[in-house]
Formats: C-alpha cells, sequence, structure tokens
C-alpha cells in the first residue's frame, strides 16, 4: 500500500506533493468533500505544471483527501459569492487551467479515485491518462440542477467518453455507477476496495517510473493531439459559466443546494 504522507488538510483547502523513485504523488483536498475553491484549482495547476518540468519525475498520481468524496466539483460557497461576470469568469478559467496543465504535462497522469465525484471533478478525473477508481466512486454532472451546464469541462470529458455519453451525463444530471463510467473510458480499472486501488495504483505508477520517459511522452502527446484551440475554447466557456451563474434561477438553486449534498 501507498506510504503517501499525507499533510494535514488546511481549512482553506490543500495542495501538496511528494517525489520519490521517480513517482509524484499529488494531493488535494478541502473540509468540504474535496470541494474546489479557486485557491485550490490555482494551486493545483501550478503544482501539475511545476512537476512537468522535473527531470526526476517520471508519473505523477493524483490523489485526495479522506475515504469519502474524490472531489465534490466547484464550491458552492464561492459560486454563491460571486457578483460580476468578470469575477464569474475568473473563478471557471480555475478548471480551465488544471485542465491545460494535466493535458499539457509530459509525464503520464494516474488519477487514484477512492469515492464519488461530481462536476468539475469528473473533469479533472477525465483530464488525466488513466483513472482507477473503487466500485463505490459513481459519477455525476450536477451543473444543470443549479442553472448552469458542464462548459469549460465539458470538452475534456466528452473527448474521453464520447459525445452521446457526455450529452446524456449533461442532460440527466443523475448519478452514474463506476462501472458505468468503466464502461464508457473516463476509468481504465474499477477494483472493489480502497485497499486493491492502493495496489494497483502503486502498480502501475511504479512500472511507468521505471518506463522509458521519452516514449512516456510521446504517447501523452499522440493522446492529447488536436487539442491546441482548447485555450481559448475554454476561455469562452468560462465566460458563458460566469454569466450564467448570475442569473436568479441559479442563484436560488446553489443557495438551496449550498447547505445539502449534491
Amino acid at each position: 500500500m501507498s506510504q503517501f504522507p499525507y499533510p494535514p488538510l488546511a481549512a482553506e483547502g490543500s495542495v501538496s506533493s511528494c517525489v520519490a523513485n521517480g513517482i509524484a504523488d499529488v494531493i488535494f483536498g478541502h473540509p468540504k468533500s474535496n470541494s474546489l475553491p479557486a485557491t485550490v484549482l490555482a494551486a493545483l495547476a501550478g503544482e501539475i505544471s511545476s512537476l512537468d518540468s522535473r527531470a526526476d519525475v517520471h508519473v505523477v498520481v493524483l490523489r485526495s483527501y479522506g475515504g469519502g468524496a474524490f472531489c465534490a466539483g466547484a464550491s458552492f460557497d464561492e459560486l454563491a459569492s460571486i457578483r460580476d461576470a468578470a469575477t464569474g469568469k475568473e473563478f471557471f478559467m480555475g478548471f480551465a487551467r488544471v485542465i491545460l496543465a494535466m493535458t499539457r504535462c509530459r509525464k503520464p497522469i494516474v488519477a487514484r479515485v477512492h469515492g464519488r465525484v461530481v462536476g468539475g471533478g469528473v473533469g479533472v478525473v477525465a483530464a488525466s491518462d488513466y483513472a482507477m477508481a473503487t466500485a463505490t466512486a459513481d459519477v455525476r454532472l450536477s451543473e444543470l440542477a443549479v442553472g448552469i451546464g458542464p462548459f469549460v469541462v465539458g470538452p475534456v470529458i466528452e473527448r474521453k467518453i464520447g459525445s452521446g455519453a457526455f450529452g446524456a451525463m449533461a442532460i440527466d444530471a443523475g448519478w452514474r455507477s463506476a462501472d458505468w463510467a468503466e464502461r464508457h473510458g473516463l476509468y481504465a480499472r474499477v477494483l472493489d476496495s480502497v485497499q486493491t486501488l492502493d495496489v494497483a495504483v502503486d502498480g502501475l505508477a511504479q512500472q511507468l517510473a521505471g518506463a522509458n520517459p521519452e516514449a512516456l511522452s510521446r504517447i501523452k502527446a499522440i493522446s492529447w493531439s488536436g487539442i491546441d484551440n482548447w485555450p481559448r475554447l475554454l476561455e469562452e466557456r468560462a465566460a458563458m459559466s460566469g454569466t450564467l451563474v448570475l442569473s436568479e434561477y441559479t442563484r436560488s438553486a446553489i443557495a438551496s443546494f449550498a447547505g445539502g449534498a449534491r
């Protein structure tokens, strides 16, 4: 089982990393179900970009805290605080920067998905190169339920699972099982417990750490070819989301959701 040293989780959220034997373990989290406020998004994008430049890193393993949700998506508290379109766009650009950092990173990124994934978190998983999950790691795109849509994360999710499956997730904002996510390519493997997940993640990370870095880099470049327009596209989508989040419908829906489970 992994010996990754999980540092204390800060009240405002945390992102940290540990590098050993060619493997960079990156852990992000927030006390509210590992949601993603702007500070965590910025730190996560920065951490991945920084690791990309390190010659001693051959593979990145992405983790989150605790035994509950892997990621609850956008911070509802922060969404509720947005008062103008410029601030809204900048918040959603945080997801764009994480997706771009992950897809541009020349090192393969393996996601260790120990629990449920919601909204923007699904985009983070889709931007990884290989995701392994437990059988309880159900997925949901909840954006429409609060009056917006999965616009910024949409391109990377659609690329990973196909337009039909993405459209279904976006329109029907209900839960899909981990098995569904595996069948549609979001997860590469589904394991029956956290213990078997850790064994599988550690085994793959060690295998990739010993592989030819140049070959891995070229495989990744081929896998993410054809996305040169994403910086402009994701910025346009962030502006779209930043405007929609100001609507009366969305503000009311966010207020009602903020106090409960998604």
